[in-house]
């Protein structure tokens, strides 16, 4: 599977990938809204990689993690996925992790409008779910820009840092994301 950009290479996520993924999710500036917690080891972060494996070599496959490197340099900057709760549902979840090096230059927003694009076209889903701290500015930023809509906000849902946070959740439905274009 090959997803592109003109800026970012997409490629699904594998046990090699662990020094970079384990950076990204040790700074505390991208765990602030996380509700995983910075992994005390490398071997935790090793866990939560093949978790996703486990569920990205699914038949049919449920989750889609793919790694985000620069076109230019091949430089690994963060991650996206897609996790595909009931599949009779076509529905999904996305989520967005950037390195902060890389935070304000629009790589979230191409990340995201190109997982929407295949979500739609490729794997004919029907909505395209996401959630963020109400905190996380320039996430709700992110999902807006692409055309999610705001649906509400749960109360006290995730747990960050030792405390109930509020979230907002965001969709977008096909027939949104189509008639955008």
């Amino acid at each position: 599977m090959k997803l592109q950009t003109d800026r970012l290479n997409f490629r699904q996520v594998s046990t090699d990938d662990i020094n970079n993924i384990h950076e990204l999710h040790s700074l505390p500036e991208t765990d602030k809204f996380n509700t995983l917690g910075i992994p005390e080891t490398i071997q935790e972060t090793e866990g939560i990689i093949k978790e996703w494996l486990v569920e990205q070599n699914a038949k049919p496959q449920i989750s889609y993690v793919f790694c985000l490197d620069l076109v230019d340099t091949n430089k690994f900057i963060g991650l996206i996925a897609l996790n595909i709760g009931k599949p009779n549902y076509k529905t999904a979840e996305v989520w967005y992790k950037i390195h902060l090096d890389y935070w304000g230059q629009g790589y979230a927003t191409e990340a995201l409008i190109k997982l929407l694009d295949f979500s739609f076209n490729e794997l004919k889903l029907h909505r395209i779910e996401a959630g963020c701290a109400v905190e996380n500015i320039a996430s709700s930023r992110v999902l807006e820009k692409v055309g999610l809509i705001k649906e509400g906000m749960k109360r006290k849902k995730l747990p960050i840092r030792g405390e109930w946070k509020d979230n907002y959740f965001y969709a977008i439905l096909d027939e949104d994301f189509y008639s955008s274009k």
